[in-house]
């Protein structure tokens, strides 16, 4: 969707959104607005263009009081976030880190390229989160880190998974890029295990067009993010203590600072997201509360004390048995009503030929992922409730500011669907 406004007495287009949603018709948002333009604009005219700039820092501060961390530091991408943040908790090579199967491959692969082994863990099937219970089978004593990982808005069961860190000795990192804003009994999601990493990706509900942010209320923690990928930055990120003095400002030579620009058009976004998650949740709630009149349809589950946000997608379960049509016909009968209902977003990474086969990562037989150096990987079948999961979820268009009766479209579209 693009947005007119007007400046200094001329029409201006601002720029087309980058997360198209599914049925634009239903649908009033605008992802980028006159804030951001401004934002931009200014910041270019001052050269905010490099580096820790005001409004970088300022980003930063606001960003860590919000969550409620002692500390927060901006980065290219997620993906550098949780890379800076396993780098932060020592991961290494020898090390192992369990995450769930069903993520986005950018919550684990910086864990391998910091030479650790990728340990997968089957999830709820009914949440789609991860399972604590089998992320506890999976335990060896590499074991470094267990990352639960916020999908698609929805809340891990925390006090089971902080449980499970405290038991064993082991850190908990949240994955937070789907759910910017969501709660866990009260307290801000990041701010619950030893440290927190949101995406600021094109079509995350804040947006710096590529850019991501960690936060930890541990200051060596923080202190091993900042050497790892703040060059020529890190005296300027306040650093607490003297243990890595001799190092700035140069720290180890990495760079993963954020583009300011990118900052600025977060900033602006973050202003706007207690309201998107507003919109969005409504709209939410109201599909889900008329699937109870569709039988073979049903909502994720929620875990007490969770609360959603960021609602990076709107996964509903389907049972084939209940409606008695299975989910195939029951996805081409919603498509010719042009409805089109999505399906597999993620691949189950264990299904990927990456960890099935094994890769020569480092070459010279080097690596976690080495078949040479004891490396079995996965086959179809190991983790039987994602892949149930995988069969049964089906995305439903996310809309975050719909027209009036935008729900009722839908869930009558689903009702004709089901037939």
């Amino acid at each position: 969707m693009t947005q007119d406004y007007t400046d200094s007495g001329s029409i201006q287009r601002t720029f087309v959104q980058t997360a198209q949603a599914a049925l634009p018709e239903l649908d009033q948002w605008s992802q980028i607005t006159k804030a951001e333009v401004d934002m931009v604009a200014d910041m270019t005219r001052r050269n905010e263009l490099s580096g820790g700039t005001p409004v970088v820092r300022d980003f930063e501060q606001r960003w860590a009081a919000w969550i409620g961390s002692r500390f927060a530091v901006t980065v290219m991408n997620g993906t550098s976030a949780l890379y800076s943040a396993y780098f932060g908790l020592g991961v290494g090579p020898g090390d192992e880190v369990i995450c769930p199967v069903n993520t986005w491959i950018c919550t684990i692969a910086p864990a391998m390229l910091l030479g650790a082994k990728p340990v997968f863990c089957d999830v709820d099937p009914e949440s789609l989160l991860i399972d604590p219970d089998d992320a506890r089978r999976r335990i060896t004593p590499n074991t470094r880190c267990i990352v639960p990982v916020h999908l698609w808005g929805n809340v891990c069961d925390m006090d089971a998974a902080l449980a499970l860190g405290r038991e064993q000795g082991i850190p908990i990192l949240e994955d937070c890029s789907h759910a910017h804003g969501a709660k866990y009994k009260g307290r801000m999601c990041g701010s619950l295990g030893a440290a927190g990493c949101w995406s600021f990706q094109g079509s995350k509900p804040i947006s710096a067009g590529e850019g991501g942010i960690l936060t930890t209320d541990d200051v060596d923690l923080f202190e091993r993010a900042c050497l790892v990928g703040q060059v020529n930055r890190i005296a300027g990120i306040d650093l607490v203590g003297a243990k890595y003095a001799e190092l700035q400002p140069l720290g180890l030579g990495m760079k993963f600072r954020a583009h300011p620009l990118g900052i600025g058009i977060a900033s602006a976004q973050l202003d706007k997201l207690e309201e998107l998650n507003r919109r969005r949740g409504a709209y939410i709630a109201e599909v889900e509360a008329g699937l109870k009149d569709i039988p073979g349809l049903r909502p994720c589950r929620v875990y007490d004390g969770a609360e959603r946000g960021g609602f990076y997608g709107f996964p509903v379960l389907h049972d084939p048995d209940v409606m008695g049509k299975s989910t195939e016909a029951f996805v081409a009968a919603a498509a010719a009503l042009g409805l089109n209902l999505g399906r597999k977003r993620y691949p189950n990474l264990h299904e990927l030929p990456l960890f099935q086969k094994g890769f020569d990562l480092f070459t010279r037989n080097r690596g976690p992922l080495c078949p040479e150096n004891g490396y079995t990987g996965y086959k179809p079948g190991d983790f039987p409730k994602a892949e149930l999961a995988a069969e049964r979820a089906l995305f439903l268009p996310e809309l975050s500011d719909p027209v009036a009766n935008a729900a009722g479209v839908i869930l009558e579209t689903l009702q004709t669907a089901a037939g």
